[in-house]
């Protein structure tokens, strides 16, 4: 595929991220009850700059955890082979919590369906919210975020790729289609 645009730079994202956290702490009375949960892969390292931002704007140390989503997939049946899984890790009790999963790319909301699948299998949250970094369009569920770093009309043709240190060498979030 043919790169179109360079969508976001790492000054772009960093200001995203930090609009974000100041979101997400307002819309959490604070941050105080919260925890972030990446979904595996780069929803991780997006979680943890959350994490940054909101500790450096309250002083609150937020739980940041991980959850793959691979066994809770609804094609599961239609991959060529078993699909190998990495383990979750939630840092804290989910009851009474509010968390927040984070993604790189929301598009057809299938993804966010299966990590709020995978998360209840750890706990009964009071309330799960939805960040992502890039709001593509396309649903195919009635999956809406919460909080969003740059919303980008795009073609089912398209891909949105992130880029994000430290699964990358750089920050930056790019728009590809075409046939190369």
């Amino acid at each position: 595929m043919e790169l179109k645009a360079k969508l976001m730079d790492e000054a772009q994202i960093m200001r995203s991220l930090a609009r974000m956290a100041h979101e997400i702490i307002e819309k959490t009375n604070g941050a105080e009850n919260i925890c972030l949960v990446g979904i595996k892969r780069r929803g991780i390292p997006i979680a943890g700059l959350l994490a940054e931002n909101i500790r450096n704007f309250t002083g609150v140390e937020i739980p940041v955890g991980e959850i793959d989503v691979t066994l809770h997939r609804d094609d599961l049946n239609e991959l060529p082979s078993k699909p190998e899984t990495v383990d979750s890790s939630i840092p804290c009790e989910l009851k009474g919590k509010t968390v927040v999963l984070v993604d790189d790319v929301l598009y057809t909301g299938r993804t966010a369906r299966a990590a709020m699948d995978a998360l209840l299998d750890f706990g009964r949250p009071s309330v799960i919210r939805l960040a992502v970094l890039v709001d593509r369009g396309h649903r195919e569920l009635p999956i809406r975020p919460d909080f969003v770093g740059k919303n980008v009309p795009t073609s089912h043709e398209e891909r949105v790729h992130v880029s994000i240190t430290p699964i990358d060498d750089k920050n930056e979030v790019e728009l590809y289609g075409g046939i190369k």
